[in-house]
């Protein structure tokens, strides 16, 4: 699936929602449950993403057909949770397509609604993290 098919199926799983911001929360601890996480040794202040109100590890490779792939951790279930979407959105895709990705979503499903302040700074966190590494890794040709 591209991003955009990616997004596009996030903003209809949120639908169901519509205007229950509690059934919205809900979810997003549920996709941070299932979220793999991190060992302790990758828990590293590197891989922090600065920016967040709480403790967000992420991790980047590139496997053998040249796609990032991502995984993270966070110590906050709302905050793992978020980053368990923006890994089903980005992981698996080619370094050019994680940089340029518009990631409408965000706005469709009414995050900047439904997230105080400081939650919505730390989504934007991880947003320009993973672009970045997409940058980083394009540059060296990957």
């Amino acid at each position: 699936m591209t991003i955009n098919e990616i997004q596009d199926q996030l903003i209809s799983d949120f639908e169901l929602f519509e205007d229950d911001r509690d059934g919205k929360y809900d979810y997003i601890i549920d996709l941070g449950k299932k979220l793999k996480g991190l060992p302790d040794d990758a828990k590293t202040e590197a891989n922090i993403i600065n920016g967040c109100q709480s403790k967000v590890w992420l991790v980047s490779s590139i496997d053998d057909s040249g796609n990032i792939v991502f995984n993270a951790d966070s110590d906050a279930v709302i905050s793992k949770g978020l980053i368990s979407m923006l890994i089903q959105v980005m992981s698996g895709h080619k370094p050019k397509e994680i940089a340029e990705a518009d990631l409408y979503f965000i706005e469709k499903i009414g995050f900047s609604h439904i997230l105080a302040q400081k939650r919505s700074n730390g989504l934007l966190s991880m947003v320009k993290q993973m672009k970045f590494y997409g940058l980083a890794y394009s540059t060296q040709g990957k």
